[in-house]
């Protein structure tokens, strides 16, 4: 390839809302263009469709819905660029996207794919939206610029790469980990994978305390833990790097010494392992603190603590289900929306 790569966004809408109109108006602006913005409406709700349509080269409106996954393969399946940037329809993209991308692409002829990261000013002001938002941007800054899974909410693949892999699995019929299980497919056919935490988009999404964990749990712990436990194993990488996995067994020997109750044998395991747990996550509270102040690093430590239970307990289910029953069919690709 000679000269900057052409890129085509894609991008997956579902609903309405102030989120897409702001994602929209960010597409509006972006400088340089993309040679195209497709947008695929599924679940065709028409007064989606008639906001989306000022703003796209090509509207294809989905009578029925079949998830994001689909979605964008639908979109790829038209679009002409060299480069597929995908992003979510609640997030709001820089000015200078496709420029930085089509450069880091460019620059970079031996990698398939980019995936970038939240910003550290996420769009809704609430608590746990600041906590959940702010957590990927501390993961993706943290992490390997080496990367071993996709991202959709802003991720860009050569057009040749994603055609040989076929796409996305469409059988994750909700927002799930598709993008997650198509980077492992692409590293696992020996492409490659660089994480740019200097391209950046605004989450818009509004977390509440049931959205948050219902996502966590049915959309990301549940297909995740399934997909290392009878595909991949783990990959040293984002948030199941070692630390993730040794902050996940800290939590549980914390239950334990507070499940044996006030005895000092259990009173020493809680507190040695809530010790433990602190030091593991000193960078990321640092990291609140400096952009939040301390009250609020104090404040998410409940929540982390909270994560790291659920996502161990899960991991555990998934693994005692696939050893009584290995060949039963997962049942986490249509996890409720969250």
């Amino acid at each position: 390839m000679s000269g900057p790569p052409s890129l085509s966004l894609v991008l997956p809408v579902h609903r309405d809302g102030p989120e897409l109109r702001r994602c929209l108006a960010a597409i509006d602006a972006l400088d340089p263009a993309p040679v195209e913005v497709v947008v695929v409406v599924d679940g065709a709700d028409p007064e989606v469709v008639e906001r989306v349509r000022p703003h796209a080269t090509e509207v294809i409106p989905l009578t029925t819905r079949g998830g994001p996954g689909r979605a964008r393969n639908i979109g790829a399946r038209t679009a002409r660029g060299d480069v597929l940037l995908f992003i979510d329809a609640d997030v709001e993209v820089p000015t200078d996207l496709v420029g930085r991308v089509a450069a880091h692409v460019e620059a970079h002829p031996e990698i398939d794919a980019l995936i970038g990261s939240y910003d550290d000013s996420p769009g809704a002001p609430n608590f746990l939206s600041q906590y959940k938002n702010l957590l990927n941007h501390f993961v993706h800054h943290r992490s390997r610029r080496e990367g071993f899974t996709f991202w959709g909410a802003c991720g860009a693949i050569r057009r040749s790469a994603f055609t040989d892999l076929g796409g996305f699995d469409e059988s994750y019929t909700e927002p799930s980990i598709e993008d997650i299980e198509l980077g492992q497919r692409l590293r696992a056919a020996g492409g490659r994978i660089h994480v740019v935490p200097e391209i950046q988009v605004k989450h818009l999404k509004r977390w509440t305390a049931t959205s948050l964990v219902r996502a966590d749990v049915l959309s990301r712990a549940l297909p995740w833990s399934e997909l290392i436990v009878s595909r991949t194993g783990f990959d040293d990488d984002l948030n199941i790097d070692r630390a993730g996995r040794a902050k996940v067994a800290a939590t549980g020997t914390l239950l334990l010494g507070l499940l044996a109750g006030r005895r000092g044998a259990g009173r020493g395991l809680a507190a040695a392992s809530a010790g433990a747990l602190l030091a593991l996550d000193a960078p990321l509270l640092r990291f609140y603190a400096r952009h939040r102040g301390v009250p609020f690093a104090a404040a998410t430590v409940p929540w982390l603590w909270l994560s790291y239970a659920y996502s161990g307990a899960v991991f555990g289910y998934v693994v005692v289900r696939h050893h009584l029953a290995p060949t039963a069919t997962p049942s986490v690709r249509s996890a409720p929306r969250p």
